[in-house]
């Protein structure tokens, strides 16, 4: 208990203080975002609008509350991210011994990827939140003598808001048949009562209805659940690549919004361990979930190479087979040696800095010091709000949807031309010559290229 107290509140300092010193700019994705959940509209599931509707409420509501900043914008993640983090944890606490699991979740909820997935204003965290969510509600099912129907209606309502977020389609087809190649799992379903079974099966059938409701009326929805946008099955292998490239990489110079290595090689090393543990015992339902789930992560990196973040879930589940597997051999050398059992913690502790403080220190100033990384990350809104009150905002027209919000909660006014001539205006990121305006002063941020962020004009005779 007190473990699980101390990881709680480590984590929870973690994900809501070390966005503000780690991403401290938002990459385009999350601009993206924010401006799509910000003109979602309040009768959207009637109207089709479905792709990630949960996020994009939530990041609306976010922005309306706080208005549009930074962390505004990631403030659903990190909500989002604490739920996982949990889920996490109590998934590997019912497939594995307290210790073990507790271990492990240190190892995932503090990693690298995670932090930055759990400070990632996008969607692209509910592609492991939803199969996380699934998991646990089948470890609940499976792991009762007489399974609850209460878990069994959760787990075919959670599946049913799931097949709106991108490729979960797939992961929804990947349950069904891991279900039907378990022979444990196929046992289970038929002993379900017949009422809970019915209305899960009722819920499912409605939960398909609706979505070729929604991809008939949209035709687009198809692609957005299915692929990517503009995808081609030429580019599967190309995206593949540029997916596993941050796992692979060990330079640090890979222009991307994941830090490389994207897995420790401590961490990956324990998961090699575990995944050569499952070998032994693949058809438990637990060792094959873990290797299945890796097959997972390639087949949707092949459609999305930014969906190779979704190896944190298998990971968490081999690290936790590696950890198990080295208590077992060691406590198995001395099974009646009380001291080596207790000398066990030192190379453990070591073990355990060899591979937390890298990963922390990796997050904390790789985010905010490498240039191949940081400069995927614009720091334009937070030096914007910093400097401006009630200048006109010029713009391009591409960045207008994303500023314009700005307006809401702020007296900047956003253009995208200054013909009305306003008495002072703010260009972004581009000089202007205009013989009617007079150069105030240049606003710059602390990147090492394009630093000149701002150039603040006041109209002549001002």
């Amino acid at each position: 208990m007190i473990g699980y107290i101390l990881l709680g509140a480590a984590f929870i300092f973690l994900l809501f203080l070390l966005p503000l010193f780690a991403q401290t700019g938002l990459s385009e994705a999350e601009m993206n975002s924010a401006t799509n959940s910000y003109t979602l509209e309040f009768d959207a599931p009637f109207n089709g609008d479905m792709v990630d509707l949960p996020y994009r409420a939530l990041q609306k509501v976010s922005i309306m509350l706080f208005g549009l900043t930074p962390y505004a914008i990631k403030l659903p993640s990190i909500i989002v991210g604490l739920a996982l983090g949990l889920l996490l944890i109590l998934l590997l606490n019912r497939w594995f011994k307290t210790n073990v699991s507790l271990l492990a979740s240190i190892l995932v909820v503090l990693s690298t990827p995670f932090l930055f997935l759990a400070g990632n204003g996008t969607p692209l965290i509910m592609i492991v939140f939803w199969p996380t969510l699934l998991l646990w509600l089948g470890s609940k099912i499976q792991g009762e003598k007489r399974p609850k129907p209460m878990y069994s209606l959760l787990f075919a309502v959670v599946m049913l808001f799931s097949i709106f977020t991108p490729y979960m389609l797939y992961f929804a087809a990947f349950c069904l048949i891991f279900v039907f190649l378990q022979p444990h799992l196929r046992f289970v379903i038929r002993s379900l009562p017949r009422l809970p079974f019915s209305i899960v099966s009722a819920l499912i059938i409605a939960g398909v209805t609706s979505l070729i409701i929604n991809m008939v009326n949209q035709p687009e929805v198809i692609s957005e659940l299915l692929t990517a946008k503009d995808f081609t099955f030429s580019q599967f292998f190309h995206n593949l690549a540029n997916g596993l490239t941050p796992v692979f990489l060990w330079d640090g110079s890979l222009e991307s919004v994941f830090m490389t290595p994207l897995v420790g090689l401590p961490t990956l090393a324990l998961a090699l361990v575990g995944l050569f543990s499952t070998t032994m015992g693949f058809f438990a339902s637990r060792n094959m979930i873990a290797s299945l789930l890796f097959l997972f992560t390639l087949f949707i990196t092949g459609f999305n190479p930014d969906a190779v973040i979704f190896l944190i879930l298998p990971l968490a589940i081999l690290v936790a087979h590696g950890l198990k597997y080295l208590l077992e051999k060691w406590y198995g050398l001395f099974p009646e040696n009380p001291y080596a059992r207790i000398a066990a913690i030192i190379p453990l502790s070591l073990l355990f800095v060899v591979i937390l403080l890298p990963s922390l220190l990796q997050y904390v100033y790789g985010y905010r010091y490498n240039p191949s990384v940081a400069g995927q990350f614009s720091m334009e809104l937070s030096i914007i709000r910093k400097n401006l009150t009630n200048e006109a905002l010029l713009v391009q027209p591409e960045q207008y949807e994303f500023y314009k919000i700005l307006e809401e909660s702020t007296d900047i006014d956003v253009v995208t031309d200054y013909d009305n001539k306003p008495a002072r205006l703010a260009s972004l990121n581009d000089s202007i010559y205009d013989e009617n305006y007079t150069l105030e002063r240049i606003i710059t941020s602390p990147m090492r290229e394009n630093s000149d962020i701002i150039y603040l004009y006041t109209e002549k005779g001002e």
